[in-house]
């Protein structure tokens, strides 16, 4: 629009300035880091009061199924839907429906594998909604491989 080159350094400074000025108790928000980039939240104290001053409905959780598929596409993404379905065992057509709408997925391109299938991604919206600026401060996955999750032990049989 403007096609003005400003050095990033000025940006930076600018960002400090108005985060510091908003940090006061005078301002019930904040600016905060998201997605990739900035946007004014409510500061926390203020949360309550505000949901109830704008009569504010919860937001609808999200079903075990879909958080489960919604895992799976943010760790192993670009994935297939066949490929979600072998690890989850189950169609997940449904699920990705759900997601799809709520707009915390989307389409990334087509596999190169026969009948070239879609790839799933997660979008901008799932890293705001899950407060985070890039895919790789999710959490780590656990290695489930071990021994921790068995119910009793077995006994070694003698030979």
């Amino acid at each position: 629009m403007f096609e003005a080159d400003i050095p990033k350094t000025d940006i930076e400074i600018a960002l400090q300035q108005l985060k510091e000025k908003y940090a006061g108790d005078e301002y019930s928000f904040e600016i905060s880091s998201t997605s990739g980039g900035y946007q004014f939240l409510t500061k926390p104290a203020y949360q309550a009061s505000i949901g109830i001053l704008l009569k504010q409905q919860s937001k609808k959780r999200l079903s075990t199924s879909a958080l489960e598929t919604m895992a799976i596409i943010a760790y192993k993404q670009p994935i297939t839907k066949g490929e979600m379905e072998q690890i989850r065992g189950v169609n997940c057509d449904y699920s990705v429906q759900k997601l799809l709408e709520k707009g915390l997925v989307e389409i990334k391109g087509k596999s190169e594998s026969i009948g070239r299938p879609l790839l799933w991604g997660t979008t901008d919206q799932f890293m705001e909604y899950f407060g985070i600026n890039n895919i790789s401060e999710l959490p780590t996955l656990k290695d489930f491989s071990t021994e921790d999750n068995t119910i009793g032990e077995t006994e070694k049989q003698e030979g």
